[in-house]
């Protein structure tokens, strides 16, 4: 995978280094491990679900945070006390500890969050703001009253 230099956006983005600032964490996004898997469903027009395989993690592993329009589900796994009573033949689940970010959409919240069966499941829905809708404006209707 090559190498993307990108400070000169940064230059060229007067005013908008958020923008350049959001290539660069895509591009970073990319070199980052792929553990734990996740999907992204699209359940109805405005909601959504992540669902991430989280095998042996339990709800007390488990950290969400949304914040400035970044979900954060991060993994801690202390497993110190199980490595001294168990001892494996093979070991092909994973137990490490994970961080994984989603940039989420202008209006997103975040719902609710589950565990079942090793699968974490984050419920989202885009709430647009009635100021933000599309309004249907009538040919010959008054926009504003006159005084």
């Amino acid at each position: 995978m090559r190498s993307i230099d990108l400070s000169p956006l940064y230059r060229s983005f007067i005013g908008s280094d958020h923008l350049a600032s959001l290539v660069d964490a895509a591009s970073r996004a990319e070199k980052q491990s792929t553990y734990p898997p996740y999907n992204i469903e699209l359940l109805a027009e405005d909601k959504y679900r992540i669902t991430m395989a989280i095998a042996g993690f339990s709800k007390d592993d488990i950290n969400i945070v949304v914040e400035d329009n970044t979900l954060a589900i991060t993994g801690t796994k202390n497993s110190e006390a199980d490595k001294q009573e168990r001892k494996f033949l093979h070991k092909g689940i994973s137990e490490r500890n994970f961080e994984r970010k989603f940039q989420l959409g202008d209006h997103v919240k975040v719902l609710a969050a589950d565990l079942e069966n090793g699968l974490l499941h984050v419920d989202l829905e885009r709430v647009i703001p009635e100021a933000k809708k599309p309004r249907k404006i009538e040919i010959g209707g008054r926009l504003f009253d006159s005084e």
